[in-house]
């Protein structure tokens, strides 16, 4: 069966000169074209496409917007970003949104067909250029194990709680049903909404919490543990959540033994107006990634970022994090 491709981009004459190089292959069919982002999502959500090219500067919703609302929708379909845009930061949130390849323009000519090849076969691509240029910064974000299992380190930008209290049953419970540990630090309303939710899953809270595999903090006092002058103590981070980590992992019965932690104090000094001590916190979690096996959500209100999806304090954010989600 031919690979069904949608092709997206706002410059028509792009457009056709991409649906020429692709026509050259007996396998590959150009199902679409879309000129902006929302129209994109829509037409990903109706044809259900194998393949997107995606370009990044798009009217309506950019390709960065548009490839986490396509996730949703058409979870199949693998991207491919198409761009004059080689910054390692852009790159980087391309790839962390789980698209497969990031083409420079104008590399296309010469490694389109390449890309799309890589691409399908679940292959990572960064085009030569870019990986010239930014080689020391940009890399896969399916990470090779070693010994230790490298884990996640996933954020979500929530518009509302009901998509967070969702993902966030889903993190947890995963965790507990194989017998692991769970780490949680949000506010208490999102504290009370978790248990039931947990508990209408078949899980025994209440057991986990006696084995010591459940464990809540609330979020203003977590910060107060680390943080001083508005901003986080490095040492004092990682000897806090170090030590709860420890015992989280003694409790925890999975083979591999994991904990997975679950964190609001980043969303919340970004509502507060301190975006910088959050991405600093956000290095400090994969500093933990490496010292213990942990898997680690974040989440961030989407109001603490209207229209600003291309903003440097959200991309310095996503850039920390192994994949993202927008909801």
């Amino acid at each position: 069966m031919p690979i069904r491709t949608l092709i997206v981009d706002d410059f028509k004459p792009w457009r056709s000169k991409l649906r020429t190089m692709l026509q050259g292959r007996p396998d590959l069919l150009v199902i679409g074209e879309s000129p902006d982002g929302l129209d994109a999502v829509q037409k990903a959500a109706g044809l259900r496409p194998d393949l997107i090219l995606l370009d990044i500067g798009l009217p309506e919703l950019n390709g960065i917007e548009a490839a986490a609302q396509i996730s949703n929708v058409s979870p199949q379909s693998k991207i491919l970003f198409v761009s004059q845009e080689i910054s390692a930061d852009i790159v980087q949130v391309a790839l962390a949104l789980g698209a497969r390849g990031y083409l420079s323009k104008i590399d296309a000519g010469r490694e389109l067909l390449t890309a799309v090849d890589a691409v399908l076969r679940g292959d990572l691509f960064v085009s030569a250029r870019t990986r010239g240029e930014h080689a020391d910064r940009i890399h896969s974000t399916r990470a090779t194990p070693t010994t230790m299992e490298i884990g996640r380190h996933d954020a979500g930008f929530y518009s509302d709680d009901c998509f967070l209290l969702d993902d966030l049953t889903q993190f947890v419970g995963a965790a507990l049903k194989a017998g692991n540990s769970a780490i949680i630090i949000a506010t208490e309303s999102h504290r009370d909404s978790l248990l039931p939710r947990l508990q209408s899953h078949g899980l025994d809270i209440g057991a986990a919490i006696e084995q010591g595999r459940y464990t809540a903090f609330d979020t203003l006092d977590a910060l107060s543990t680390f943080m001083v002058k508005d901003r986080p103590d490095a040492d004092r981070f990682l000897k806090v959540f170090g030590d709860h980590i420890s015992v989280a992992l003694g409790h925890a019965k999975g083979a591999p033994r994991r904990v997975a932690v679950y964190g609001e104090c980043c969303g919340q000094l970004v509502a507060q107006g301190n975006p910088e001590a959050a991405v600093q916190i956000e290095k400090l979690g994969n500093q933990l990634m490496g010292m213990y096996p942990v898997d680690i959500l974040c989440s961030y209100s989407a109001d603490s970022f209207p229209g600003k999806q291309n903003s440097g304090t959200f991309q310095s954010i996503c850039v920390e994090h192994s994949a993202i989600q927008l909801r």
